[in-house]
């Protein structure tokens, strides 16, 4: 009695994982990250290096004038 009890769990185990499997299988992918738009701060990083550029330019031909 006890061997068809033992190979009735394992028939019964080996059925029902499956099962469970192909429920956890099914979830949708997650979705893609978002983009980052760079406009705005890469303008402002081009404008602080003409300036910076600009001053220092600046400072070299006053030096030169004196």
């Amino acid at each position: 009695m006890k061997k068809i009890l033992l190979v009735f769990i394992f028939i019964f185990t080996l059925s029902v994982f499956p099962l469970l499997v192909k429920d956890a299988a099914a979830q949708p992918p997650p979705p893609p990250p978002q983009d980052i738009p760079i406009d705005g701060g890469l303008f402002l990083l081009i404008a602080a290096g003409a300036a910076y550029g600009a001053r220092k330019l600046y400072k070299q031909q006053k030096e030169e004038n004196n």
